[in-house]
C-alpha cells in the first residue's frame, strides 16, 4: 500500500538543493527557488530551450550549426513515441515529477546544453527517476543528449542505475522543507488535503 502523498518534488528542484548542499548556491537562494521566485532566464538557459525547440520543432534552426542539430536528430529515439511526456514516481511520501523531452519504445531522452561538458554528468541528476517512472511503459533506459554546441556528447543508464545518492538527497530535501516550512510559500510542494 502507498502512503499518502506530503511532497511534491521536481527533478530539477531537486537538483538545486544538490547545488545548495555542494556549495554552490546558499541558502536564501534556494528558498527563492523553492518558492518559484520569478528570475530571468539567463542567455544560456534560454539558448538550451532554443535549442530544443530547433531539433524537435524545426523552429529558429539557424541559430544553430547544421550539422549538431543533424547528429542529434540522428540520435534520437526511432520512432518518437510522444515529446514533453509528463511522468511521477512515488517514493515513500513523496511525488517526484516532471516532463520527459522524448519518449521512444525503449527509452525516454532529455535534450541537455552545456558550455562545458564532463562526463557522467548527469549519473547523479535527479531526471533519472524517471527511469522508473516509465518501466511501466517500457522504458530500459534514460538517454542524455548534451551539446556544447561544437560536439554531442552522449550519456546512458539503464534500469540497473544505484539511486543512493539521489534518495539520500530526496530525504534529506524533506528535512530541509520540514525545518523551513514557515519560508515555504508554494503550495505545490505540498498537496492539498482532501
Amino acid at each position: 500500500m502507498k502512503l499518502p502523498i506530503e511532497y511534491r518534488f521536481y527533478p530539477s528542484l531537486l537538483n538545486t538543493y544538490s547545488r545548495f548542499l555542494q556549495g554552490k548556491i546558499n541558502k536564501q537562494e534556494l528558498i527563492d527557488r523553492i518558492n518559484r521566485v520569478p528570475i530571468p532566464q539567463t542567455e544560456a538557459q534560454l539558448r538550451g530551450v532554443s535549442f530544443e525547440d530547433a531539433v524537435l520543432k524545426g523552429i529558429g534552426e539557424d541559430q544553430f550549426d547544421a550539422n549538431i542539430l543533424a547528429e542529434v536528430r540522428q540520435r534520437l529515439p526511432k520512432p518518437i513515441v510522444q515529446t514533453q511526456v509528463y511522468c511521477q514516481y512515488q517514493i515513500n511520501d513523496v511525488l517526484i515529477y516532471g516532463f520527459v523531452d522524448v519518449l521512444g519504445r525503449k527509452d525516454a531522452l532529455d535534450l541537455k546544453t552545456t558550455s562545458h561538458y564532463e562526463a557522467n554528468r548527469f549519473q547523479q541528476d535527479h531526471q533519472n527517476f524517471y527511469l522508473p517512472a516509465l518501466y511501466k511503459r517500457g522504458v530500459k533506459q534514460m538517454r542524455y543528449l548534451i551539446t556544447d554546441f561544437a560536439q554531442v556528447y552522449e550519456e546512458v543508464y539503464e534500469t540497473s542505475l544505484d539511486f543512493e545518492g539521489q534518495l539520500e538527497e530526496v530525504y534529506s530535501f524533506k528535512s530541509f522543507i520540514s525545518e523551513h516550512r514557515d519560508l515555504i510559500t508554494d503550495a505545490k510542494i505540498f498537496p492539498k488535503k482532501s
